[in-house]
């Protein structure tokens, strides 16, 4: 039997790594798994870990108010440290591109400890954009052992790299799998659904079919400052443009982003800012927006599995499929942009549905599958 170690610290690895934990533990005869959060998010990760019905054996719950870089690789190592020389696992799986992916692939390259990277390959080619991610993605390439990557686009840039094709196996994202387990969920239960509309009202939105909503998330590093400054100002010329639509704002609980969008979405009946949303009531809202603007990885593949467009709030994006798919397109922070993009997709039905009905390219809902089954015949 192999030992198994899942190692993440955020929402989005959360969501993402939930359907291969559940795919896991369907094979007891064969591994043995155990959970580590290093609660890079606290809150927000919790929320997930509930939903997906996941108890961690491991919590190192690093999350402090103003951490910075710094603080969270170096106690992810020391931590990571600590667990490896107690459980002495013989593959540690990660996800991504987050601080607490490199810093627990470098952890595990110290014990000279197996690991897998899922969702592995995603590259922009610049290190500072994504920032810190686009770093962390590259670096744990080079010293893990097997590369789960979503798509064919994604083998190739590790490919190119000089990664050992046969440690590369193409999946489809975990992202999908997650998304149509929630889906199901809601689709096949009205006490679910009437319970989420109740949440969200209770946040502070009435959803009503009779109004169309764009949907917003936004908390990137590199939009920090101007760049969320002029998001905000597209969103204020549109709210007056379209008094019809509504514009709604889950928000970051980081306070760099908070503070701008605090002091610069107001006096407008048709914005909404509420809280942030838990990933049931956020996927609730998804299947029922009318377009979403984000610069989250993950929402680039979700959304068009529902259908809908996607503005990307980013300069670059790792994942280029959507954009050639034409599920997604990339405005960055510039305000002219954003209007103008957004608007042609509301007054050009045929420019929406070009997009609304566009092929998901990331994947079917089977990457656990195959995950696993690369796992059983490799490891």
């Amino acid at each position: 039997m192999k030992k198994i170690l899942f190692v993440f610290g955020t929402r989005p690895e959360a969501i993402k790594l939930a359907p291969l934990i559940q795919g896991f533990k369907k094979y007891p005869e064969l591994f043995s798994v155990k959970i580590c959060v290093t609660a890079q998010h606290r809150e927000m990760l919790d929320q997930v870990l509930t939903l997906f019905d996941i108890i961690p054996d491991f919590d190192f719950n690093i999350m402090k108010q103003n951490q910075n870089l710094y603080d969270i690789t170096t106690n992810i190592l020391i931590k990571c440290n600590e667990v490896f020389c107690n459980y002495t696992p013989d593959l540690v799986l990660v996800h991504g591109d987050t601080t607490t992916t490199f810093a627990t692939a470098l952890a595990a390259f110290y014990q000279k400890i197996p690991t897998a990277h899922i969702e592995a390959g995603l590259r922009t080619g610049n290190i500072y954009s994504p920032w810190p991610e686009e770093a962390n993605r590259q670096l744990t390439s080079r010293i893990i052992k097997y590369h789960f990557a979503p798509t064919q686009l994604s083998k190739n840039n590790l490919l190119q790299e000089g990664i050992n094709e046969k440690s590369i196996c193409v999946t489809g994202n975990t992202v999908i799998d997650a998304l149509f387990i929630v889906v199901n969920r809601i689709n096949n239960s009205k006490r679910i659904e009437n319970n989420l509309k109740k949440i969200i009202l209770e946040k502070g939105y009435t959803l009503n079919d009779r109004r169309k909503f764009i949907l917003i998330t936004g908390h990137r590093r590199e939009n920090f400052g101007e760049g969320f400054l002029n998001i905000c100002k597209a969103i204020m010329t549109l709210a007056s443009a379209y008094p019809e639509i509504d514009f709604i704002y889950p928000l970051h609980l980081n306070p760099n982003v908070r503070k701008t969008v605090m002091n610069n979405l107001h006096d407008k009946d048709n914005i909404y800012i509420l809280p942030p949303l838990e990933y049931e009531p956020f996927i609730y809202l998804m299947m029922h927006s009318y377009i979403i603007f984000t610069d989250s990885g993950g929402i680039q593949e979700e959304a068009p599995g529902l259908g809908k467009p996607v503005l990307v709030m980013r300069d670059t994006t790792e994942r280029p499929e959507a954009i050639n798919a034409g599920t997604v397109k990339l405005v960055g922070t510039d305000k002219e942009k954003i209007v103008n993009t957004a608007s042609q997709l509301i007054n050009d039905k045929d420019i929406y549905n070009k997009m609304s009905k566009a092929h998901n390219p990331y994947g079917d809902g089977k990457a656990t599958e195959r995950i696993i089954n690369f796992l059983r015949n490799n490891l």
